[in-house]
């Protein structure tokens, strides 16, 4: 998407300099939104942050334990092993091999779960961001409104603030 409208950016401007007559008396007005300080700072992005946060805390505690636990057995392996009985030795450096397996899974597990729901909540806020750009294009008659990536943005064409200010009011 973004590398669309980067084409459509140096499409627009090819045909501008290509055309001087064409660009000479018309008045563009262009926008830009900064989408990294969107995602940040907009209501439905805080929103859906403190929802994910809520979604895995559980799941994000039960993981803090089990690595608390594996430390613990690990530093009584270190400070008792030597003087403990071969059978035990052996059977709590296999418990400890499989904990620390088992933190490795869940932790795994948890950072593609969270991606992935990170990603679906974004793509939600992503698409109300632009339905709310949009309006504010037509509203305001812009004939251009970028987003990032782009190399400079004037902070005079920036709209990032109305975007964030609409997202909120919804």
């Amino acid at each position: 998407m973004q590398q669309l409208v980067v084409c459509a950016v140096g499409a627009f401007l090819a045909a501008s300099l290509a055309a001087p007559g064409f660009a000479q008396g018309a008045d563009y007005k262009i926008g830009f939104v900064n989408s990294e300080r969107l995602f940040r700072e907009a209501a439905p992005a805080k929103r859906a942050q403190q929802k994910l946060e809520k979604e895995f805390a559980g799941r994000d505690a039960e993981i803090q334990k089990l690595g608390k636990q594996v430390r613990d057995l690990q530093a009584a392996l270190e400070k008792d092993g030597v003087t403990m009985a071969e059978g035990d030795r052996r059977a709590k450096e296999r418990d400890l091999a499989n904990m620390s397996r088992d933190l490795q899974r869940m932790q795994r597990e948890f950072r593609e779960d969270l991606n992935l729901r990170r990603n679906e909540e974004l793509t939600a806020v992503q698409e109300r961001a632009n339905k709310v750009i949009q309006q504010i294009a037509i509203d305001e008659k812009f004939d251009l409104i970028i987003q990032d990536p782009v190399i400079y943005a004037s902070p005079r064409i920036d709209v990032t603030e109305r975007v964030i200010k609409a997202l909120a009011d919804k």
